[in-house]
C-alpha cells in the first residue's frame, strides 16, 4: 500500500510538477496540463495513460489499475487504487503519465495550441 502523502510526494517529484486544486481533487500538472489527480477521501488517483498502456496495466494488475468508466477512460484515464499499489508501481505509472504529457506537447505546439 502507498499512502496518500507518499503518492503526493512522488507526483511532485516529476520534473516541473506542481499541485493545484481540480474540483474536489488535487491535480498534478506540468506545463499547465494535468498528468494525475488524487482523491484523498477515496484513496485513489488517476493517471493519464494511452489506451494501449491502460489495456496492458489493467490486464496485468486489475486490483491496482482500473479503466475510468467514461469518455476520459476511453482516452486512457486510469484509476490507481492506492491500497493495492506499492510505491515502485505508483512511481512507474506517474513517470509514464508525465512522459505522455511531454510527448504530446510538441504536437500541440505544431498545431498552434
Amino acid at each position: 500500500m502507498i499512502s496518500v502523502a507518499a503518492f503526493r510526494k512522488l507526483a511532485l517529484s516529476m520534473p516541473d510538477a506542481i499541485e493545484a486544486p481540480h474540483f474536489e481533487l488535487a491535480s498534478f500538472r506540468a506545463g499547465g496540463k494535468i498528468f494525475s489527480t488524487l482523491s484523498e477521501k477515496d484513496g485513489r488517483a488517476m493517471v493519464k495513460l494511452t489506451p494501449e498502456q491502460q489495456e496492458m496495466t489493467t490486464a496485468a494488475e486489475p486490483k491496482m489499475f482500473q479503466r475510468i468508466p467514461n469518455a476520459w477512460g476511453d482516452k486512457g484515464a486510469t484509476w490507481l487504487h492506492l491500497k493495492f499499489m506499492d510505491a515502485r508501481t505508483a512511481e512507474s505509472a506517474l513517470k509514464t503519465a508525465h512522459a505522455n504529457l511531454l510527448t504530446k506537447a510538441p504536437a500541440r505546439k505544431a498545431k498552434g495550441r
